[in-house]
């Protein structure tokens, strides 16, 4: 298989897929990315900070978050698989009005995406901070500037060095914030069973709905994480080992193939960042919520790291300072790297390149990966409040989960060849999804309505 151009399909690169467990664990690797830029700043500060208001009672919603969106995802990959087209492609095949050479929802995606430069700032900012508060000779500035040069080289690497790059992060911080639970328990502030029974009443406080809904946006894998998903699969080269659609039986069974291999993959990520997530919100609840402690947003890093030496001694300054360097690193990487294709994608779309075009395509790919840093080193330097901006950010990734939404029922109905028609048990999750969102995003609006008067 050429890897320089995996968006071409041909039948010269075509591969049956593994049928063996063990064979499809060495085609995984996409979701590690998706993981890394998932377990990020809605974990650490958004997730965090609805723990410390709403104490263990809204368990429920993080658990439901991560769960929930996983059918949504496949759909999106199913998608990429069977016709090897990229994202902006895909939503650009949508129905509905179109402004230019581009449909609604790009203009939506666009939209978003200028109010999401405050969530990914936050998350630069978070970096150099903890940075800052292990090494306070470094100025946080001078963190600002590291983490943008070592990311832009690491990310203009390739695919294959941002997998990389991703699992170290991701294998790093999962074994940290496991550590702090189970630590957490040999304290005075160990989390009981009453308490985490109390998580699953399903019930949502007024006082703390707000955050509830950023926490469900940001938490799991968000619209924004969905659309990225794509290019991951077709840089591993799933599509490109499926070949094109010829209508042929054993095409059907390549892509069917794939697809287990890419839901695997899924439900690997899904494990991983539901569990990573769960911990998080039990921290919030049980260190900050039981002592009253709810710092200022602007102060969020800062204080959960002192408190965390009052729970577990001063090791525990170094365990969180380590994981929350590597959960919010780890999404700054992931962010270059999906920022990078998705904004190269869109200008093919609006004709400013030829996005399949390789030498096009990555030229265009290495400007934005050392635009954007750049770019959200300066929102945060101007703002300076991470939890705030990142706050901000996963209330507007709801509306991109509205654009993803439309688009995996259209996929679904309108895309989808009858040879990979999937289970009534896939379609009911696909179902349950999109109403648990739409419910979500309705209760947004209606509180928003509300608080206008």
């Amino acid at each position: 298989m050429n890897p320089e151009n995996p968006y071409i399909l041909s039948a010269e690169r075509v591969l049956p897929p593994p049928v063996s467990f063990a064979g499809r664990l060495r085609y995984l690797g996409p979701s590690l990315i998706l993981t890394a830029s998932i377990v990020g700043s809605g974990e650490l500060i958004g997730t965090t900070l609805f723990g410390a208001r709403a104490g263990f009672i809204c368990f429920w919603v993080i658990i439901l978050s991560c769960l929930v969106k996983v059918a949504l995802q496949l759909e999106f990959g199913k998608y990429a698989i069977y016709t090897g087209r990229s994202t902006m492609a895909a939503l650009n095949s949508l129905p509905g009005p179109k402004l230019g050479p581009c449909r609604w929802p790009i203009w939506v995606w666009l939209a978003v995406m200028c109010a999401k430069l405050l969530q990914v700032g936050g998350i630069v900012g978070g970096v150099a901070l903890i940075g800052h508060l292990a090494f306070p000779a470094v100025p946080e500035f001078a963190w600002i500037v590291l983490a943008v040069s070592v990311t832009g080289m690491l990310v203009s690497r390739g695919y294959a060095a941002i997998e990389k790059g991703s699992l170290i992060l991701t294998v790093s911080f999962t074994i940290l914030t496991l550590i702090s639970l189970v630590a957490l328990q040999w304290t005075d502030k160990a989390v009981t069973f009453p308490e985490l029974a109390s998580g699953f009443g399903f019930r949502l406080p007024h006082e703390v709905a707000v955050y509830a809904w950023a926490a469900f946006a940001l938490t799991g894998i968000g619209g924004d994480e969905i659309l990225v998903y794509n290019y991951w699969l077709i840089e591993k080269g799933y599509a490109a080992r499926t070949g094109p659609n010829d209508g042929s039986p054993e095409w059907a069974e390549r892509a069917r193939g794939w697809i287990r291999v890419m839901t695997l993959d899924a439900l690997l990520s899904m494990g991983i960042y539901t569990l990573v997530t769960a911990v998080f919100y039990l921290l919030g609840a049980a260190i900050l919520h039981r002592s009253g402690e709810l710092p200022a947003d602007k102060d969020l890093i800062e204080r959960l790291a002192l408190l965390y030496t009052s729970a577990f001694g001063p090791w525990g300054r170094v365990i969180y300072l380590a994981g929350g360097f590597a959960v919010l690193y780890s999404t700054m990487v992931a962010a270059t790297g999906a920022w990078a294709r998705q904004f190269a994608d869109a200008a093919g779309q609006f004709g400013i390149i030829n996005f399949l075009d390789p030498a096009q395509r990555n030229r265009a790919v290495n400007f934005c990966i050392w635009l954007f840093p750049c770019l959200w080193a300066i929102v945060y330097l101007v703002v300076r409040n991470s939890a705030l901006m990142v706050v901000i950010g996963g209330i507007a990734t709801m509306a991109v989960l509205m654009v993803v939404i439309f688009a995996a029922s259209w996929f679904r109905l309108r895309q989808l060849p009858a040879s990979l028609k999937p289970s009534r048990l896939y379609d009911a999750a696909l179902v349950i999804s999109i109403l648990a969102i739409a419910a979500v995003a309705a209760q947004s609006l209606i509180n928003a309505i509300l608080k206008m008067r």
